[in-house]
C-alpha cells in the first residue's frame, strides 16, 4: 500500500473524479435499501459518491489507507468530524458517515454492522491479480448474506498498459465471485473516448462494465 500513500502525499490522484459515478445514480435503486441501512465503500479515497449516498438518506462506512486523503475529503466537503481510535484504525466520523483509516484487510464484520450494500467503483481494478483474489475473499468474509454489490470495472488489452487501473473482464468477475454471489451484468460499453490515461498509453479499446452482485452463500 506504500505506493498509494506516495500518490496521495504527492497529489498524484488522477483516479479521483470530481463527479459522482454515473452507474451509482443509474442503478442506486438496485441496492433496495431501507431507512437506517449503510453502504460500504472500500478503498474510498475522497469519492463524492459517499456524499451522494448520504444525500439519499442513507449512511456510509468507508475504508481508506491514506489519512491525507480522508482529511482532504472532509475539508473539501466542509464537513465537521471527530477522530477516535477503534482497534487498528483511526475512525473519522461525521453525520451518517464513517471512514476507517487503515488496511482494508484488517476490517472485520463488526466494522460493517448494518451494511446492506457495497459500492466498488475503483477498488477491484486498482489491485493486481493476486490481490484481487484476496480482496474478494476478504470482502465475502466481512459482509452478510443478501448484501448487494454494485461493481464497476474496465477491460482493455493489459499487455498495452501495466496498470493501475488494471483490466478486469467479465470472465474474471464471474470467476472471482461465482462461488458465493449471484452475478448479473448490468451494462457493457466501449468508452475509449473517456479513458484519457489509457488512450495516452496506446490501448486499442476500453470496455466499461457494471455488475449487480448479491451474496447468496457463505
Amino acid at each position: 500500500m506504500a505506493d498509494w500513500l506516495h500518490f496521495w502525499e504527492n497529489n498524484e490522484t488522477n483516479w479521483h473524479s470530481d463527479t459522482i459515478t454515473q452507474e451509482l445514480a443509474e442503478y442506486f435503486e438496485l441496492f433496495e435499501l431501507e431507512p437506517g441501512d449503510k453502504v460500504f465503500v472500500p478503498l474510498c479515497g475522497k469519492s463524492l459518491d459517499m456524499i451522494y449516498i448520504v444525500n439519499q438518506g442513507f449512511s456510509v462506512v468507508g475504508v481508506e489507507v491514506s489519512e491525507f486523503g480522508i482529511r482532504q475529503f472532509f475539508k473539501e466537503n466542509d464537513l465537521k468530524y471527530t477522530v477516535t481510535k477503534v482497534g487498528d484504525f483511526d475512525l473519522y466520523s461525521s453525520e451518517n458517515l464513517e471512514i476507517y483509516c487503515g488496511d482494508f484487510f484488517s476490517l472485520t464484520s463488526k466494522h460493517l454492522n448494518n451494511v446492506k450494500a457495497v459500492l466498488d467503483r475503483k477498488s477491484l481494478i486498482a489491485l493486481e491479480p493476486d490481490l484481487r483474489q484476496k480482496y474478494v475473499k476478504h470482502l465475502n468474509d466481512i459482509i452478510s448474506l443478501g448484501v448487494r454489490i454494485l461493481l464497476v470495472t474496465l477491460h482493455y488489452p493489459q499487455h498495452q498498459m501495466s496498470g493501475p487501473p488494471f483490466s478486469v473482464d467479465k470472465s474474471e468477475v464471474e470467476s472471482l465471485f461465482s462461488m458465493t454471489f449471484e452475478t448479473r451484468e448490468l451494462k457493457s460499453f466501449n468508452d475509449i473516448e473517456n479513458g484519457s490515461k489509457l488512450v495516452r498509453a496506446g490501448v486499442d479499446y476500453i470496455n466499461n462494465a457494471a455488475y449487480c452482485l448479491r451474496k447468496v452463500r457463505m
